[in-house]
């Protein structure tokens, strides 16, 4: 029987993954430097986003999330999905008591 493989060329070098790397390494040293600031509760949530964002980046960039095929990312989407209202569910019921 005959295997029919598609493999993705991923088109993009070194150069990309280096940008990527010195942007996560920046949005680490905002985060750390948000954490030091007295903003209140938005402290928290800077962080999250930060950490959102740089979580965007891996897995497009590092995890060739781009070139995957849709069924994949719709999978990792509902999975994010979860998380975040397991996150919203965990904040609120924190906020709470």
């Amino acid at each position: 029987m005959e295997k029919h493989e598609s493999h993705h060329e991923h088109s993009h070098g070194y150069s990309i993954y280096i940008l990527v790397w010195l942007a996560l390494m920046a949005l680490t040293a905002i985060t750390v430097a948000v954490a030091g600031m007295n903003i209140g509760r938005f402290t928290v949530a800077t962080a999250l986003v930060i950490a959102g964002f740089k979580a965007y980046l891996v897995l497009t960039i590092f995890m060739h999330l781009r070139s995957e095929t849709k069924t994949f990312v719709v999978f990792v989407i509902v999975a994010l999905l979860f998380l975040g209202i397991s996150f919203v569910l965990l904040f609120s019921d924190y906020s709470f008591h």
